[in-house]
């Protein structure tokens, strides 16, 4: 699958796909926007001239999760909710960026040459994005932004004097924040897609995702995998994406059966990748692959604390052990070790996006074990998919899987009290109601719960979500659609209709 996704389709071709209805909610939004009444939300776009538009979904991570990183298969499915990123050239040799979301308005001002010189330089950071932008509301939304578009003047190269005219970028997202629908991911792409259509730029799914998870590794600062990018560029609408990560091979991927469908419960807790839980996970992952590959006598040499293991036979990826392999060494993993420990016994690990911390304690044991036996879960779950409709219990074998991907999470110290009562609830309807799992997603430590039902049971899985609002006093979100990936589209007028 390494179809271009950054190509524009014109309003004839959108509506010759079926298509041109996914940005029928951005269209009717800034045909609103004249009439807003700050001056610079309504003056930001200049209706007498064509427009890019990139749309890309959130996710819902139906499995896999957090073993992404260590090389596992993945399942996700894109959402039918989606951020936009709406361009139009300018005068001025700046980026102008005005963004409209849940947490209000923002907006930043980014230099061109400034972004192609920080952004894309091999040891850039947060600090030198962050110097190309001249107005900046605090809010760390910007760097997302400034992270993509300096990796696409990068790409440019000699050609970045097609851009030095500038352009206005406006944000528009439906994609709830911290909801663990990879809302990060869905801008990224968005304004990447954006962007390098605009440069004339062909890149394939593939390579948006890598640029993006880059961004957010190295310039956001947060160490996410690749599933949550390469979903919101090269998702299929009711098909789940099977992703071995390793770092981002594309497998075919799994309709679902017209009779199920899985929905996404938000749990009222927020969730960042940014957090302290996940990454103390992340890092224990990598200390036990460390562990591990030092007992099977692998040779290992160190660069400061960045451990280079020869590995010829796991390829570099926890997820690559077996079951059987990890029990022979499973005792020499502690259930939990301090940084300071592990750094003077092993000198470091591999991971690039994570470091050791010498004060922190870090629960290797459960963080090791989870993404090898989740690699064989995954791998099950995807077997039964097709036989959803033909095969008596799939769907209990299926929503057995995703109740030991939950309780791994648990284990691992990513689990919460809000999504254990939203699974207990899914569990305790059970399939009467056409309820067979569920399980935490992405990153866990709260965000959204994900469920597979019968396609006629949405009322019991908003009957759910309703009692969890009335338990908690949240509110509380339901995913229950799913929607294509990246598309862009050039539209001769904001209202779309030429």
């Amino acid at each position: 699958m390494t179809r271009i996704v950054t190509r524009p389709r014109d309003l004839a071709a959108l509506r010759s796909t079926g298509e041109f209805r996914w940005f029928t909610p951005v269209l009717e939004r800034l045909t609103s926007l004249r009439g807003d009444p700050d001056p610079l939300v309504a003056r930001f776009l200049d209706p007498s001239l064509p427009v890019l538009i990139g749309r890309a979904p959130g996710r819902l991570d139906v499995m896999g999760g957090i073993a992404d990183y260590s090389g596992s298969l993945v399942l996700e499915l894109p959402l039918a909710v989606a951020t936009f990123a709406v361009l139009q050239p300018h005068d001025s040799p700046s980026i102008s960026v005005l963004s409209l979301r849940e947490r209000g308005t923002s907006f930043a001002t980014l230099d061109l040459h400034e972004l192609a010189r920080a952004a894309t330089h091999p040891g850039s950071d947060q600090t030198s994005v962050q110097s190309a932008t001249t107005e900046d509301d605090g809010d760390p939304w910007i760097r997302y932004v400034a992270g993509v578009v300096g990796a696409c003047l990068s790409r440019a190269g000699k050609d970045v004097s097609r851009a030095a005219a500038g352009v206005r970028l406006l944000i528009l997202s439906w994609v709830p924040e911290g909801k663990g629908v990879s809302s990060s991911a869905a801008l990224e792409v968005a304004v990447m897609g954006t962007v390098a259509a605009h440069l004339g730029l062909e890149l394939t799914g593939q390579e948006v995702a890598r640029t993006c998870q880059w961004v957010e590794n190295h310039v956001v600062g947060a160490p996410c995998g690749i599933m949550d990018q390469l979903t919101s560029a090269l998702g299929e609408r009711d098909r789940l994406l099977r992703i071995r990560c390793q770092p981002d091979q594309l497998e075919d991927t799994l309709e679902v059966p017209a009779d199920y469908r899985f929905f996404g419960i938000d749990s009222g807790v927020r969730h960042a990748v940014t957090g302290a839980d996940y990454s103390t996970v992340r890092c224990a992952a990598f200390m036990g692959y460390r562990i591990i590959a030092e007992a099977a006598g692998l040779p290992v040499r160190l660069e400061e604390e960045r451990a280079i293991v020869e590995d010829g036979r796991w390829g570099g990826y926890l997820a690559n052990l077996t079951p059987d392999e990890l029990g022979e060494f499973e005792d020499l993993l502690p259930h939990r070790l301090r940084g300071y420990d592990f750094l003077a016994r092993y000198g470091g690990h591999t991971d690039t996006a994570t470091r050791v911390d010498p004060e922190r304690e870090y629960p290797v044991r459960a963080a090791t074990l989870h993404p090898v036996l989740e690699n064989e879960r995954v791998a099950a779950f995807a077997q039964l998919v097709p036989s959803l409709s033909s095969v008596d219990k799939a769907a209990l074998s299926m929503g057995e899987l995703m109740y030991g991907s939950h309780a791994s999470y648990g284990a691992c110290g990513l689990g919460s009290e809000a999504t254990d009562r939203l699974v207990e609830l899914v569990r305790d309807a059970g399939p009467t109601r056409g309820l067979f799992g569920a399980k935490i997603t992405g990153g866990g430590s709260g965000g959204t719960v994900a469920v597979l039902a019968r396609s006629d049971a949405e009322e019991a899985v908003r009957d759910i979500a309703a009692r969890h609002a009335a338990e908690t006093g949240q509110r509380v979100e339901l995913f229950s659609e799913s929607g294509p990936g990246l598309r862009i589209g050039k539209f001769y007028t904001l209202s779309g209709s030429g």
